[in-house]
C-alpha cells in the first residue's frame, strides 16, 4: 500500500511530536490518531518528561483522545515501530491501520499486528530516521531504557 497525502500530512504531525519530545529532553517518538481526514488526539513519548514508564508515544496519544465508542475506523500514526505494549492496545481496542514512520532503527511488532488483522504501511520517513538515529547516539541509554534493555 502506498501513502496518501492525508497519511503524509498527519505521519508530519507524529514527526513533529517526536520532535517536540527530543526537545523536551524526552524520547523521540510521536503519534496522532485520526479517523477520516478529523485529527483525535496527538501525542508523545512521555517517559521522562512525566517519569511514567508506560507513556510511549501512542499511548499518550490514546490517552488524550480519551474514550471511544469504535477505533474500528480510525488510524494512528507513529513516527517509529511499535512496541509490544503498543502493539497489544491497538489489537486491544481494534484499531484496523497503521502508519508506521520508520521501522530501520527500532524493528517492532509489524508481523503481528499484520497477523492480528492491521493494515500496515511502513513510509521509511527521512526525517524520522534521522531524528531517531540522532537520539540514539545521543542518549544511548536513555534508549536502552526505553525499549527495557541493558
Amino acid at each position: 500500500m502506498s501513502m496518501t497525502e492525508t497519511d503524509k500530512r498527519f505521519l508530519r504531525i507524529a514527526y513533529e511530536e517526536a520532535l517536540a519530545g527530543y526537545n523536551e529532553g524526552g524520547c523521540p517518538i510521536g503519534s496522532v490518531l485520526v479517523e477520516g481526514d478529523r485529527l483525535i488526539a496527538q501525542g508523545r513519548n512521555q517517559r521522562v518528561q512525566q517519569g511514567d514508564p508506560i507513556a510511549h508515544g501512542e499511548m499518550d496519544c490514546l490517552r488524550k483522545a480519551g474514550r471511544q465508542k469504535s477505533y474500528k475506523s480510525m488510524t494512528l500514526y507513529t513516527s517509529l515501530s511499535p512496541c509490544m505494549m503498543c502493539s497489544g492496545t491497538m489489537i486491544q481496542f481494534g484499531i484496523k491501520r497503521v502508519v508506521i514512520g520508520e521501522n530501520t532503527t527500532f524493528g517492532g511488532n509489524e508481523d503481528l499486528l499484520r497477523e492480528r488483522g492491521l493494515e500496515v504501511i511502513i513510509a521509511d520517513d527521512a526525517d524520522c530516521i534521522a531524528l531517531m538515529t540522532k537520539f540514539i547516539k545521543e542518549k544511548p541509554e536513555l534508549w536502552n531504557e526505553d525499549i527495557a534493555e541493558e
